[in-house]
């Protein structure tokens, strides 16, 4: 997939990672947006931005605007279960990226196409995970010790791959999020996971989520993760650690979540379905 970067202003950048909260549904139908001077200061940019960068979803009326009232979302499909996509056998789709790339956003956009199950690394580990450290003397926002790295990771992805597994023999398909880049980087461990689905009867469909540093650190910050903080202190030596050229060893399918990007997430998560639908 080439990649079509173009720049785009602070008020349409805004206005995209709002949509893509929509559509993934962390902003729900009905949900009151902050005040205007909130969100200035959340994003730390002026009101005029702000306003801006709503206007177009007003416009398409992903956020409605009423005098006194404020704005609200406006996602009614929201509310209707997804008809469940049955393939010939179940798939597994295998997200990975870096920190604040967007495949959670990715992964959920899927599981409202398609009704499918979803496992997300730290939504599904990290109660445990930061409980685990602090037990071992470690805050619980540490992702760079080896601590976390050599004792807690490897049992925290065991775990995760147990979860793919067990919607799998209940013959579901699931997509499963988390970074993956240790994996990733293994044709040994992507062959062996490529095997075991084959072995369930299913289909792993890998996934990377390529992002550049910019909308990273934007995501990133957007979020305000405790497990980020390291990152963003030391943003400079974080870049220097990844390759952002990156790319598994392994058939897979590049989605672009950069937020100079030509296409919008939502249309990549439909032309990923599409591709598995036609694999058939």
């Amino acid at each position: 997939m080439a990649r079509e970067l173009v720049r785009e202003g602070v008020a349409e950048q805004i206005t995209r990672q709002i949509r893509d909260s929509i559509q993934a549904g962390r902003l729900r139908h009905g949900q009151a947006l902050p005040s205007t001077r909130q969100m200035a200061d959340e994003w730390g940019v002026s009101a005029k931005t702000i306003n801006a960068a709503l206007a177009p979803l007003i416009t398409e009326g992903l956020v409605i605007s009423r005098d006194r009232a404020g704005r609200t979302v406006h996602a009614p499909d929201q509310q209707d279960a997804p008809a469940v996509l049955k393939p010939e056998r179940p798939q597994v789709v295998l997200a990975g990226g870096y920190a604040g790339s967007g495949k959670t956003e990715f992964g959920r956009m899927v599981v409202r196409e398609t009704g499918w199950g979803m496992f997300d690394k730290d939504t599904t580990t990290r109660a445990v995970v930061e409980a685990a450290l602090e037990a071992l003397g470690q805050p619980g926002s540490d992702r760079e010790s080896p601590t976390y790295l050599n004792v807690i990771r490897p049992a925290e992805y065991k775990a995760l791959m147990a979860g793919m597994v067990e919607n799998v023999e209940c013959s579901a398909s699931v997509v499963v999020t988390a970074p993956f880049l240790r994996e990733l980087s293994d044709r040994a461990w992507l062959d062996r996971a490529k095997a075991q689905c084959d072995d369930l009867g299913a289909q792993l469909n890998v996934v990377w989520v390529a992002c550049d540093a910019e909308s990273m650190r934007s995501y990133i910050k957007r979020r305000d993760a405790r497990r980020d903080d390291w990152k963003l202190a030391n943003w400079d030596s974080y870049l220097a650690s990844i390759n952002l050229d990156f790319r598994p060893d392994f058939p897979h399918i590049v989605v672009d979540n950069s937020l100079g990007y030509g296409r919008s997430l939502r249309d990549q998560v439909k032309d990923l379905i599409s591709s598995i639908v036609r694999a058939e």
